[in-house]
């Protein structure tokens, strides 16, 4: 699914418009990326029944390229991760 598809059902289902739907979407990812983001914030989103979005710090580590099998160092990096909460799983597994 798309992000204008989801824009598309989430409009059907409440009645606003597309425009309004597309404003509360984009704010919603909006802050989520900036908690996120914050250089400092442990702080993860956590969206009951949904999921909880977190960043988890990866140490720095050597690495090979595949191709000339030189090795290099990866500096340490923060990346974001999901996990799904237990009713989403449900649903997903349909159990």
């Amino acid at each position: 699914m798309t992000k204008a598809q989801l824009v598309s059902k989430v409009a059907e289902r409440t009645g606003l418009t597309r425009k309004q739907v597309l404003q509360v979407v984009d704010t919603l990812f909006g802050v989520i990326t900036e908690t996120l983001s914050k250089k400092r914030n442990t702080e993860p989103v956590n969206i009951t029944g949904f999921g909880r979005f977190a960043v988890r710090q990866r140490p720095a580590r050597v690495v090979r390229n595949p191709r000339t099998g030189e090795t290099m160092r990866k500096p340490a990096s923060r990346v974001p991760v999901f996990r799904p909460a237990k009713q989403l799983k449900q649903a997903v597994s349909g159990s």
